[in-house]
């Protein structure tokens, strides 16, 4: 199969060759061209027609790639792991754990069930759709400064099922296809644990890995079972109970040793107490924001056990908002450090919005249990390869195509992914376009490129 393409693309393309048979492997980089000119409204369908020619066979076979083929989305994420880390910065790496809602409308969509939207209006909406626990790889990419998270590997959860009975009417009620049986069922962090060992095994040994979690996944499901070398930072309730360090067992002393120490002061406490508020300035959200806060070092034994904790409580300077506490099994990290690292969980959020908006991860309405669990580990694969592409060789090319910083907003100051994916379009386009020359009668002549190219390249 010939497709025209950017070198370096084809290149990153080739990382994951192991992942797929040689039949899939045509499949899959069809499909990924596809997706990136179908864009926004990406699906299947789409992806096909963007393709034109270069896909040449029956669109069934596209479909039964997600449905049928044999191929595994962590087996994948593992492929694109070593090329995501190249562009990670020295250090730490920094992993960011997450879930998010995909809409889906519809009957028989395997795994899908009703969830929490956090978009909604009222606090207790619910929406029908796949909830997906996601991780995650911060990275830096050039010409932005803010930090960009990279998905990798992904685990649907599915709520736990009631117990089968029967109604009022004394008929049996039918199975719910979208809950998990008792034996089936997994909170979200057990799930995202299965994930950080994943991916503590496949990072070089030696190398320090740090976790950042809303409160959601601060608990003792993972903070119990951080493996070593591996540090978390969370959000803190203000009424958790803390705790001094062990004492130290006295000479002579019978029975068991202590595990804690003497109770301590709750967040809300610190925070209420006469005790004198320290002051910062804290780079966050790409603002340098004004802070007070108290740190200590205590034992939050009903979460982490008898691992100590740096804890961070902050108060808005303005009052405009209500405080907060943080904290991070690093020790050596200082408050400012804490807050800023954990304000780069925001980086995946904004990667979600990217992958719904623009490359269309709510779109595919794909029914059965492989479908399902196949189709957002690619399409975020997608997103994974662009950025990469970007990385590489993308951003020598930013500024010199049409789509570049415009006149009328020369304040700009960094590209966006919808300017990323522009990017590669047009030089998907250029290569078509500058490769399809044929000789005829001693002359050139140009072949026009896809008409699809042209009316999806905008």
């Amino acid at each position: 199969m010939s497709i025209c393409n950017p070198s370096t693309l084809e290149t990153i393309l080739l990382t994951v060759v192991p992942v797929f048979t040689e039949p899939s492997f045509s499949n899959f980089s069809v499909l990924v061209y596809g997706w990136i000119l179908a864009g926004r409204r990406g699906t299947v369908s789409r992806a096909i027609r963007a393709a034109g020619k270069l896909a040449p066979r029956h669109f069934s076979t596209y479909y039964r790639f997600f449905s049928r083929a044999k191929w595994d989305g962590d087996t994948l994420g593992l492929a694109l792991l070593p090329l995501i880390l190249r562009f990670a910065p020295e250090g730490a790496v920094v992993l960011i754990v997450d879930d998010t809602l995909t809409r889906k409308s519809g009957k028989n969509i395997w795994g899908a069930n009703m969830h929490h939207d956090p978009l909604q209006w009222l606090s207790n909406a619910t929406s029908f759709g796949h909830n997906w626990v996601v991780l995650a790889i911060m990275i830096r990419v050039p010409l932005i400064e803010r930090p960009v998270a990279v998905p990798l590997f992904f685990r649907l959860y599915r709520s736990k099922a009631k117990r089968k009975g029967k109604n009022a009417k004394g008929r049996t009620e039918k199975k719910n296809i979208g809950a998990a049986s008792a034996k089936e069922y997994r909170t979200r962090p057990q799930l995202a644990m299965e994930m950080l060992e994943i991916t503590r095994n496949a990072i070089e040994a030696g190398r320090e890995t740090h976790v950042l979690g809303d409160s959601a996944y601060g608990g003792k499901s993972i903070s119990k079972e951080l493996p070593d070398g591996m540090h978390l930072t969370s959000r803190m309730c203000m009424t958790a109970a803390l705790y001094k360090k062990a004492p130290l067992r006295k000479k002579g002393q019978k029975g068991r040793s202590r595990v804690k120490g003497d109770r301590l002061p709750s967040p809300k406490k610190m925070a209420q107490s006469r005790s004198k508020w320290k002051r910062a300035e804290v780079n966050i959200y790409g603002k340098v924001v004004p802070v007070l806060y108290k740190q200590i070092q205590a034992l939050w034994y009903n979460s982490a056990g008898v691992r100590l904790l740096n804890i961070v409580v902050v108060r808005d300077p303005k009052g405009k908002r209500k405080d907060d506490c943080f904290f991070s099994t690093d020790l050596t990290l200082s408050a400012v450090g804490i807050l800023e690292l954990y304000a780069v969980r925001w980086s995946l959020e904004v990667a979600f919005r990217d992958i719904k908006q623009f490359l269309g991860m709510e779109n595919p309405q794909g029914r059965t249990k492989d479908a399902v669990c196949r189709t957002v580990p690619f399409i975020c694969a997608i997103y994974a390869i662009v950025i990469a592409w970007f990385c590489e060789q993308g951003h020598h090319l930013y500024k010199k195509t049409p789509f570049g910083i415009d006149s009328w907003y020369t304040h700009k100051k960094a590209p966006s992914f919808e300017d990323i994916l522009r990017t590669l379009r047009f030089e998907l386009l250029r290569e078509c376009f500058f490769s399809t020359l044929v000789v005829s009668q001693g002359k050139q002549k140009r072949i026009a490129p896809p008409m699809a190219l042209l009316k999806l390249v905008s």
